[in-house]
């Protein structure tokens, strides 16, 4: 670290310029912050999964419903499933979801 100045005219023109520069530096920062929330939001959301398998509480987690992707009702517990391993699921006996009804739609009706 350099040496200041010991004197109190020249310390208070290191305080000033330090002060300026540090107003710069924020204001650049809040600038590329500012930029990069822009360039998020302009990105397109991912796709949803076509469809969902929701798991059980506890250690085994055991898969409980199938659900179409856009389902209102899938919870947090749900992870995404390809149309085969849905149809599989549902074929294996995993309750298909009453709203959205996964099973009508991939052609597996009991």
């Amino acid at each position: 670290m350099s040496e200041l100045p010991p004197d109190l005219p020249r310390l208070r023109t290191v305080v000033t310029y330090l002060r300026a520069e540090l107003g710069r530096a924020e204001r650049a920062l809040s600038t590329a912050e500012e930029r990069e929330a822009l360039a998020a939001r302009r990105r397109p959301l991912p796709e949803p999964p076509a469809w969902l398998i929701e798991r059980g509480i506890g250690v085994g987690r055991l898969p409980v419903r199938v659900h179409a992707g856009s389902c209102w009702d899938a919870g947090k517990r749900c992870s995404a499933l390809g149309s085969e391993e849905a149809r599989r699921a549902l074929a294996e006996g995993v309750p298909a979801c009453p709203h959205c009804r996964p099973d009508a739609a991939l052609g597996v009706l009991e």
